[in-house]
């Protein structure tokens, strides 16, 4: 999967940010596809970073109006891609973009640079400045420019409306089996292992450090998880997401895991740069500062054993 231009063939484009890739994109992705086959041409979808939410809060000097984020773009890119899309173009969301009328949007973007021939939206799809563009508008440039436009309404799962806001809901709520059933998998974070300050090794508890490149993750706290990447099967572990409150304010998010064993035949170095995927599948408890590195060493303890029971009781 590759950005750039579309072929000059055209393409099926669905456009949107696409955060977390849940069971109603996964829904449209397969309408894309299926009608990119019968069109002879690749599926594409077009994508924004930073989302634009995240621009107008900043812009208006309220970062904490930005919606919390649920995955990393490596995790949306890679998820774009197991659900089959061909291509993915990342637009950079900047004052430019924003600026662009939905006129302008269609024929600079739509129609010259992705020589789009099929345009799917969701129901509640606008675009352009001010977005002052909507359903019809696209509808009618297709009439005049020879495209189709189609629209998919929103997707249930047990009668709950499935958008990236409620995944953030359950997210935030700890609920890891209902963002699990609204994104048709377990909720995970994956990312090259990289050096962390080497204070789990003082205190006892050897950790995989994964960094989260946003300011706000959806989920954040103690978790009971599942590694993968590190051998033949999924490795238990317990982690923490989120800023670390007891060891420094830096504000930098990281996943910390603690595997509860260490797989044999990997070096104490060996997990270094290795990319390995992190499912959350249980929240024990939100982060907590705590007053000394004993106190912290013995809430590491007691999470380890709470998720080893976590795991026992589930055998």
């Amino acid at each position: 999967m590759h950005g750039g231009s579309a072929a000059a063939a055209g393409c099926a484009v669905t456009i949107g940010n696409f955060d977390g890739v849940h069971r109603g994109h996964q829904a449209m992705l397969a309408l894309l596809n299926s009608e990119a086959r019968h069109r002879g041409v690749p599926s594409c979808v077009l994508t924004f970073e930073p989302h634009p939410r995240d621009y107008f809060a900043r812009l208006a000097g309220q970062p904490a109006q930005a919606p919390a984020r649920i995955a990393t773009l490596r995790d949306k890119l890679s998820e774009l891609q197991r659900c089959g899309v061909q291509q993915a173009v990342v637009l950079r969301f900047d004052a430019r973009l924003a600026a662009l009328s939905p006129d302008d949007f269609i024929h600079q973007v739509l129609l010259r640079s992705l020589r789009a021939r099929y345009v799917l939206v969701g129901d509640d799809f606008r675009f352009g400045a001010r977005r002052a563009g909507d359903y019809a508008m696209l509808d009618a440039a297709g009439d005049a420019h020879g495209f189709d436009v189609a629209r998919m309404l929103s997707y249930e799962v047990h009668g709950l409306r499935v958008s990236s806001s409620a995944v953030r809901e359950a997210l935030a709520a700890g609920d890891m089996p209902r963002a699990a059933a609204l994104l048709g998998r377990p909720y995970a974070i994956s990312g090259h292992v990289v050096h962390g300050r080497k204070l789990g090794r003082t205190l006892g508890f050897r950790t995989l450090n994964l960094r989260f490149g946003h300011a706000k993750p959806a989920a954040m706290g103690i978790f009971v998880v599942e590694v993968l990447g590190l051998g033949d099967r999924p490795l238990p572990g317990v982690a923490s997401l989120g800023v670390r409150p007891t060891v420094e304010d830096a504000g930098r998010v990281l996943l910390e895991t603690h595997c509860l064993d260490w797989p044999a035949g990997l070096a104490p170095e060996g997990a270094y740069g290795r990319l390995i995927s992190v499912r959350l599948l249980h929240k024990l408890h939100d982060e907590r500062k705590y007053a000394s590195l004993d106190e912290l060493q013995a809430g590491i303890a007691q999470d380890t054993a709470d998720a080893q029971a976590w795991f026992a009781a589930r055998r």
